[in-house]
């Protein structure tokens, strides 16, 4: 028997043929799940070895999800599956554990050699994934958010997340939706690095950023 995987998609038509291919594949489909709070459950129960994860979904996120999917089943590897190829997503996947980013316009061949891969130890990057990793290096050195070292080294990944949008003037709502996160989440995040930073408001902060920027 294949690896035993977990098929992470929003989309009815997609997680079915996402199933019929890894299943032509010799992996084990043992679950599916349409979003990322049904993701962490599945997980749980059928503590696969790998788990195929979307990242725009509604009612909890991939991003979300993906550290909650890891701790409910430890040994399983995550891999992202999705459309979006942004760098901010990229970063936070990354962060987060996942052994790989694959985006959707893959042929579903070139997919499930991915997989294959990743059972063996070996990350799975789209070729666009991976060169966008390379013009970081080229550029000097590291894939960051443009938070400086001084303030970033004091908070979580998702924090830095957070702290960015707040720069680009977005409220709650709109971190929210930026981050398929729930707005308590962005709140809970926001008093988190506002404590970490020992300040007291969100202008503060942006003070606190613009002068480590200086």
């Amino acid at each position: 028997m294949g690896r035993r995987t977990l098929v992470v998609d929003d989309h009815p038509l997609t997680r079915s043929a996402l199933v019929d291919l890894l299943e032509q594949h010799s992996f084990a489909v043992v679950g599916e799940a349409a979003d990322g709070v049904e993701a962490v459950e599945r997980a749980r129960e059928a503590q696969p070895d790998l788990v195929l994860l979307d990242l725009t979904m509604p009612g909890g996120g991939g991003l979300e999800a993906l550290p909650k999917v890891r701790a409910a089943a430890p040994a399983c590897e995550v891999v992202v599956l999705t459309a979006s190829g942004t760098e901010e997503n990229l970063l936070a996947a990354i962060r987060a554990g996942a052994a790989g980013y694959l985006l959707k316009t893959e042929p579903p061949d070139r997919i499930a050699e991915f997989l294959e891969g990743v059972a063996n130890g070996e990350a799975a990057l789209s070729g666009e994934v991976a060169r966008r990793l390379l013009d970081r290096v080229r550029e000097g050195g590291r894939l960051d958010s443009g938070v400086p070292d001084s303030i970033a080294q004091d908070l979580s990944a998702r924090e830095v997340e957070v702290l960015v949008l707040l720069d680009e003037h977005l409220g709650t709502d709109e971190i929210a939706k930026r981050l398929f996160i729930s707005e308590h989440t962005v709140r809970s995040h926001v008093k988190s690095l506002l404590r970490k930073l020992g300040v007291s408001s969100r202008r503060e902060a942006l003070e606190a950023l613009a002068a480590a920027r200086s």
